[in-house]
């Protein structure tokens, strides 16, 4: 038999339930404003299945709770005008550490994604324990040159490169930033005495590009970051596919060519061996330096002063050097692509990074190789676009990374 339910267990539980309903309904607001600016109270009640005046009170906790506030009247002119409701932006605000590794950004930022206060630094991602000092002293100095309270600072969010271990919260490409069992968020908040959150950087251009890029309502997509290496972000199903450690998607080191260079990771040939923007600079300045014929021969006594910014541009100016190197580059990264394709079917694929810039010189050689090495059937239902975020997918979704986690703990 089961045990007997007491008339104040039963009145427990039920209770228990409606503050579940009743919290499930104002995340599901919050994640609508969030996502799309501002609602009525109507069309918020068609949203969570309830009536109005249930989700006036609703509205009303939150406004009291700072989440909410009205933002004008919607638009029309048949009768009284109902209220529109957004999202606070005058008392919350979140701090987005984007590290990689040539620079880092913090960005101060509203629960509606504009940057309120900015800071770039020369700050590399490196793999000693000073890095997070430095950073945490970095994050200090932004914040009181802001002027914003620290107690108005909701959550800490990082992106970095690397094999981020989601579940441990540590990075596994840079072994030496902390203790070797410490996780870094949790590091972090004990620093600032914030809430932090920890995303792997390509994991949150292409959650940027689902929540507010050219991939908004898609399901299947795939978003290859381009950067100093190669990284390529999934979405199954509308979210971000991890996999069990949060690795999924390390596209840079499948094995390109079986007799090519040495790859950081100890492997030969890998993708990034060929692709990334660093090892395109490796192989301009050697040729360059070997006594290639090219505009970028004025290098020749300085070839370290070479970098991607002036490939771009020797090809833009019509250098034959120059562009071989890209098209040869697209060619690499759409047989790459071709195999992603292959297992993940998806409907779109979004190319970010720093070759977007040579998006002219690229993005038809990726078509045509992933045309010559992914099976036709594949190409049907598949668009390949470059970005239209221009630069800012990667905080946008380390914005959302921690918004989405906010509004689920509420």
């Amino acid at each position: 038999m089961y045990p007997a339910i007491s008339i104040d267990e039963d009145s427990t539980v039920s209770q228990s339930v409606v503050d579940y309903k009743k919290k499930q309904k104002q995340r599901d607001i919050l994640a609508h404003l969030y996502a799309e600016g501002t609602c009525t109270l109507a069309n918020l009640a068609k949203l969570v299945h309830s009536s109005v005046p249930s989700v006036t009170s609703l509205v009303e906790d939150l406004i009291n709770n700072q989440w909410v506030t009205s933002i004008g009247m919607a638009m029309g002119n048949n009768g009284r005008r109902p209220t529109l409701f957004g999202l606070d932006t005058s008392h919350r605000y979140v701090v987005v550490l984007d590290v990689s590794t040539h620079d880092t950004k913090l960005l101060v930022m509203n629960t509606s994604r504009e940057i309120v206060f900015r800071r770039d630094y020369d700050l590399r991602l490196e793999d000693n324990p000073t890095f997070l000092t430095t950073l945490v002293h970095h994050y200090t100095a932004t914040l009181a040159e802001s002027g914003i309270k620290t107690a108005d600072i909701t959550a800490v969010g990082i992106s970095m490169p690397g094999l981020v271990d989601a579940r441990r919260g540590i990075n596994l490409t840079y072994k030496n930033l902390g203790p070797s069992t410490a996780s870094l968020p949790q590091w972090f908040s004990d620093q600032l005495n914030v809430p932090v959150y920890l995303i792997n950087d390509t994991k949150a251009t292409v959650l940027g590009e689902s929540r507010f890029g050219g991939a908004k309502g898609k399901k299947q997509v795939l978003a290859i970051n381009i950067d100093w290496g190669v990284g390529l972000g999934i979405i199954v199903n509308g979210e971000v596919f991890q996999g069990t450690s949060g690795f999924a998607g390390e596209l840079g080191h499948i094995q390109i060519d079986p007799d090519g260079e040495l790859c950081y990771c100890g492997k030969i040939g890998c993708l990034n061996t060929v692709t990334s923007a660093s090892a395109l600079v490796r192989r301009v300045q050697r040729d360059i330096g070997n006594g290639q014929v090219s505009k970028l021969a004025v290098f020749r006594d300085r070839v370290e002063q070479i970098d991607i910014d002036e490939l771009i541009q020797a090809a833009n100016q019509g250098d034959s050097y120059a562009i071989d190197v890209l098209h040869e580059t697209g060619f690499q990264l759409g047989k790459g692509l071709a195999i992603a394709i292959s297992l993940f079917n998806p409907e779109m694929i979004i190319v970010d990074g720093v070759l977007t810039k040579a998006a002219a010189f690229i993005l038809n050689t990726i078509e045509q190789s992933i045309s010559k090495y992914c099976l036709s059937d594949f190409r049907n239902d598949l668009t390949i676009e470059i970005t239209q975020l221009n630069g800012t997918a990667r905080w946008l979704g380390t914005h959302a990374f921690m918004m989405e986690a906010i509004f689920a703990t509420l």
